[in-house]
């Protein structure tokens, strides 16, 4: 279904690993391995497709409210139990072709979705091969910082296994989603949508597996996980407006128009787009209180996208 890109890259000098890895995963009780592909470009979506809506404007700062979580700061009583939350957070969903499976990306899994990324939006913007390299050193960048936004905002994972099939699950998506300001990014795209709301964002599903519903079942399941990780419920997304299918996925998905950029962002060399939004129903949180409100007595070091 629908992919949308949006990202700020940061260029923090770090080290960078032209290689996939193998993972090992737990659904549950299922071991699940990653397949790891023999050849270069293992993610390749056609800028032809309906599944492309990118959007990556380049930044080299992060807001002063957004420290890494890897310096030591404390994170609240609050912070923690979102942090549980989402990494016990799961989403299944029976497809006609096969199962998926969406949880919440791991450190070892950054590399193979740094790829899908980084394909994504050269195909999309016609780009030559030969700068995959280099976006992808970008993306990862961007995904390194974006991990230490958690639990303000997270990185999922689609997995997906066809029916009768007896192999490994293999990653067929993934999608980041923003919970509220302290996960916002500091340079969003245009129109910019408010940074105390929800975002969804960098959604885009393997060329293989699109069309069975996958980015369908990504975008619910950012939704559910807002609904669990919000109060907020006005939740915010881009779409371009040469990418109609994923703006009638969104349309259908129940959000609406509520502006879009102006002629003069031509001229940056950007594609126009719209700023979307959806009122989800309301839900009870179990993170209604303020984070405000609650005790900062412990200390953690994480790292996340």
């Amino acid at each position: 279904m629908a992919t949308a890109i949006s990202l700020s890259f940061s260029l923090d000098p770090q080290s960078y690993h032209h290689h996939f890895h193998h993972n090992n995963m737990n659904f549950n009780s299922h071991k699940v391995s990653i397949f790891t592909p023999k050849y270069t470009f293992p993610f390749l979506i056609s800028s032809k497709s309906p599944t492309s809506n990118l959007i990556i404007p380049l930044s080299t700062s992060q807001s002063s409210s957004q420290t890494p979580l890897q310096t030591g700061r404390f994170l609240t009583n609050q912070e923690l139990e979102k942090l549980q939350s989402l990494e016990k957070y799961r989403y299944f969903q029976e497809l006609e072709s096969g199962s998926l499976w969406i949880r919440l990306m791991k450190e070892e899994e950054m590399d193979v979705t740094v790829w899908l990324l980084a394909e994504s939006f050269a195909e999309s913007m016609l780009m030559p091969k030969g700068y995959v390299k280099f976006l992808a050193y970008l993306v990862k960048q961007y995904m390194i910082e974006r991990r230490t936004m958690m639990p303000h905002a997270a990185t999922l994972l689609g997995f997906y296994k066809e029916n009768g099939e007896d192999v490994d699950l293999q990653l067929a998506g993934t999608v980041e989603v923003c919970f509220d300001k302290r996960g916002a990014n500091a340079n969003p795209p245009t129109p910019t949508p408010p940074k105390n709301s929800p975002y969804i964002c960098n959604m885009t599903v393997d060329k293989l597996l699109r069309r069975r519903g996958i980015g369908w079942h990504l975008l619910k399941a950012s939704e559910e996980l807002i609904s669990q990780m919000s109060s907020s419920r006005e939740v915010y997304l881009h779409c371009r407006m040469i990418d109609t299918a994923p703006l009638n996925m969104y349309k259908k998905a129940g959000y609406t128009i509520v502006e879009t950029d102006n002629l003069f962002i031509l001229l940056t060399l950007q594609r126009r787009k719209h700023l979307m939004c959806k009122v989800l129903p309301d839900s009870e949180s179990p993170f209604e209180v303020d984070e405000c409100t609650s005790s900062v007595d412990t200390r953690v070091n994480i790292d996340n996208f």
